[in-house]
């Protein structure tokens, strides 16, 4: 039997936050304090608007503002030349990772920061303040991820260089003869590049800025895949296999040898040499704890990634009380859906049903893509109803890469920049009794659509916006608006049993506990195992996940707050603007403003939405 997820109507959409959850979401958000700038004072219900500047000073004001961040661009695409999309280049030129070169770059970035500061802001348009905003908080992230020396930390359990270079060979494409020289250019920067971060790792050991050890276990792996006897099977070659017919034949034979050798003497050497020494070096001499508080200046460091991921001026013990308060409130919720279902057990006996029983696991990786197509195509049906303007670019479906898949996520979004590509929506499918069906919907709402795709793809096409914001990616505004578009799911009708409803409050209380065990081990001085445990006991995601999203966290501080924190100001924004609109709110126009925005700072957000919302009803008195 289908389970109670209708629609709201059209009069009751002001009300949808007005449930038994909202009074936790107002505890929640006046906990954080988040304040707003300039324009409008939240909770005011008046509008506001800056001191209108002088023409003279404005425009005085605007020009060197302008002149500041083109010249920063202009700065770090020199630095870091593979940032461009820049195909018609002739010359390809190595970025230099090296900690002098990081120093240099350390003061670069301070000057930028000494000259904002003589911007008078006030003169600045209300749109310039917003990229103000953005462009100042990328220069201070910069400023003290250098600073307390995070460039040590080549890699984490998310991401690592020696990944990067393989996915961006899979991706690659060699569509004419200027396409291949560029591309053996590009491989053959590989080993300085990774010789470069082998440094930078002997130099964090030295100052013990490393990797927890802990979290090492298995990654050497995806390093050894790549060292391989037949030059046929290294993902280094494919895009040499098949050459398109512009180029002749017999050029086609001259760069598949050139670039047979340039792999077998270069490329593989310098995986086997990475190899080396993260298993005899690294690995051994990694540091034994997991807190980022026991780092060097750890607690500097931890506030910092605070502030870049959640761009909140806010404390450990704060994000920590926030989670337990949304922990208990989605229990509730959860407690419910078991009691409707009569289910005969308690709760970690439902937890263990829904972990180990086979109805709930796709038998073939193609099952479990066929499952994840579904539910993609559903959402897309449903889109109109809720977004008046949908981006052009596409996107599709793929399997994590062979290499990452065992150590990964169940699912991620790999974005384009490419107007050639589409991106896509990854869908794990290693280890199928570790994937759980009944999370599919909630992981396709977030990853694909209305989630990451369609705020990433609408962000990169708001051509009036400088490239700074336009390629930005804040993950509170990023990574909330995609746990948002998992609730909005109930919304839309998109959840079709009490098992998918489940599966939802089981991602959001995985979002929830984030803040509790993020801030527990870097923070609190709890363990591992104890943060492991608090996962057990209130998700109902496999013991493989919890132990991978764990292992995330401890090397990855402060990012994955990110979530929770901005989906509760998305949802409080909601409220509030619902509030001040009453019957002349429309959820299409509110998505589409707050899309418009590109991905900006919670602050931003909230000033923006409350002053779209009062002049909104300015105009309709």
């Amino acid at each position: 039997m289908p389970y109670n997820s209708k629609p709201i109507h059209q009069k009751s959409k002001q009300t949808f936050f007005k449930s038994k959850w909202s009074t936790g979401i107002a505890l929640a958000i006046s906990m954080l304090g988040v304040p707003s700038v300039n324009a409008l004072t939240p909770g005011s219900g008046t509008d506001q608007t800056m001191l209108a500047p002088s023409s003279t000073q404005s425009n005085i004001a605007e020009k060197n503002f302008k002149a500041i961040y083109q010249r920063e661009a202009a700065f770090r695409n020199k630095e870091f030349p593979g940032r461009r999309a820049a195909d018609d280049e002739d010359e390809i030129t190595q970025a230099d990772y090296s900690d002098t070169a990081e120093r240099r770059r350390l003061k670069v970035w301070q000057s930028f920061s000494d000259e904002l500061k003589q911007i008078d802001i006030k003169q600045l348009s209300t749109e310039s303040q917003i990229n103000f905003k953005i462009f100042s908080d990328q220069i201070r992230n910069r400023i003290d991820a250098t600073k307390l020396d995070a460039h040590l930390l080549t890699f984490n359990s998310d991401s690592q260089f020696w990944a990067s270079a393989a996915g961006a060979a899979d991706a690659t494409r060699c569509v004419n003869l200027k396409a291949c020289e560029r591309y053996l250019k590009q491989l053959s920067s590989i080993p300085h590049t990774f010789q470069q971060k082998i440094d930078l790792m002997k130099l964090g050991i030295a100052r013990g800025m490393t990797m927890p050890q802990v979290v090492l276990t298995g990654r050497d792996a995806s390093i050894e895949r790549h060292i391989v006897s037949d030059i046929n099977e290294s993902v280094f070659y494919r895009a040499f296999k098949h050459l398109p017919n512009n180029i002749p034949s017999q050029q086609q034979s001259e760069i598949q040898g050139r670039a047979r050798k340039l792999i077998v003497d270069k490329i593989i050497p310098a995986y086997q040499n990475l190899l080396q020494f993260i298993r005899n070096e690294y690995m051994p001499k990694a540091r034994k704890t997991i807190a980022a508080y026991d780092l060097p200046n750890g607690k500097a460091f931890y506030a910092a990634q605070i502030f870049e991921y959640t761009t909140l001026e806010t404390s450990p013990e704060d994000i920590h009380a926030i989670g337990l308060s949304e922990v208990t409130r989605i229990r509730h919720e959860m407690e419910q859906i078991i009691r409707d279902l009569k289910f005969s057990g308690d709760f970690k006996a439902f937890l263990h049903f829904l972990r180990t029983d086979p109805q709930f696991y796709a038998k073939t990786p193609h099952e479990l893509l066929a499952e994840a197509s579904y539910w993609a195509k559903k959402s897309d049906g449903l889109l109109i109803r809720y977004f008046g303007k949908l981006p052009r670019k596409p996107y599709g479906i793929q399997a994590v890469p062979a290499d990452i898949a065992p150590t990964y996520t169940a699912g991620r979004y790999a974005g384009s920049g490419d107007a050639n590509r589409p991106s896509n929506y990854w869908v794990n499918t290693s280890l199928l009794d570790q994937r759980p069906i009944w999370a599919l919907p909630a992981l396709t709402l977030h990853e694909a659509v209305p989630g990451h795709h369609l705020q990433i793809a609408l962000a990169g096409e708001q051509a009036e916006q400088p490239e700074f914001r336009r390629n930005a990616y804040i993950s509170a505004f990023g990574e909330g608006w995609a746990l948002y578009a998992e609730h909005l799911g109930v919304e839309m009708g998109y959840y079709e049993t009490p098992y998918h409803h489940f599966g939802r409050l089981v991602y959001e209380m995985w979002r929830a506990s984030r803040l509790v065990v993020d801030t527990g081990m870097h923070a609190k001085a709890w363990s591992r195992d104890q943060a492991l445990q608090f996962m057990r006991d209130n998700t109902a995601l496999s013991e493989h996940e919890i132990t991978t999203e764990i292992d995330r966290y401890i090397s990855w501080p402060g990012q994955a707050l990110a979530y929770k924190l901005g989906e509760l100001k998305i949802r409080e924004m909601r409220e509030k603007t619902a509030a001040i609109l009453g019957e002349k709110f429309e959820i299409k126009a509110f998505h589409d403003k707050l899309l418009s925005l590109g991905s900006v700072p919670l602050s931003i957000l909230e000033t923006e939405m409350l002053l779209w919302a009062n002049t909104l009803k300015s105009s309709q008195k």
